[in-house]
């Protein structure tokens, strides 16, 4: 009787870790791609009048796109490259991530790691330059945020299923 209890708790053990694992790689995956819509919204706003990145206006940058043609048509097209340059590397971070949940979703630690590291070195070295100019606007890094939020809470899940999982 007492190898059958055994054996029943460790099947809800691990129906648990699926569950977690599961639903933390759906929150994940949800996360990677508001950042890949964030990422497309920043790559188009570069080719658009308001040219300044989403949620940054004359409260933040008192000169708009002709001001900044008018001064230095090389320096607009350098800011320009940065726009693009920044959305691609969103976009591949995310991209990753989500081909990294895969072995996420199978319980494997390195892919969590990995899944989890990326986007954070990448926030780790952007966010704090926002702060000091008052660039940290809610427009401005508001789908970040919440992309972070979501992303962050799904980690948590698939982690709790990773453990669960390894005391199997």
């Amino acid at each position: 009787m007492g190898n059958v209890a055994t054996a029943a708790v460790g099947r809800v053990r691990e129906q648990g870790a699926e569950q977690a694992l599961r639903a933390g790689t759906r929150l994940m995956g949800a996360g990677a791609v508001g950042f890949i819509g964030y990422a497309a919204i920043f790559f188009v706003l570069n080719f658009t009048d308001s040219f300044l990145e989403l949620g940054i206006g004359p409260n933040e940058v008192d000169v708009g796109k002709d001001e900044i043609v008018g001064f230095s048509p090389s320096l607009f097209h350098y800011v320009g490259h940065l726009h693009i340059a920044v959305a691609g590397f969103i976009a591949a971070t995310a991209v990753a991530v989500l081909f990294l949940l895969r072995y996420v979703r199978q319980g494997d630690a390195w892919a969590w790691v990995g899944a989890v590291s990326a986007p954070v070195v990448g926030l780790a070295v952007a966010l704090p330059a926002h702060y000091p100019n008052d660039f940290d606007t809610i427009g401005h890094l508001g789908l970040v945020y919440l992309g972070t939020l979501i992303f962050v809470v799904g980690a948590l899940v698939a982690l709790r299923g990773i453990l669960a999982h390894r005391r199997g």
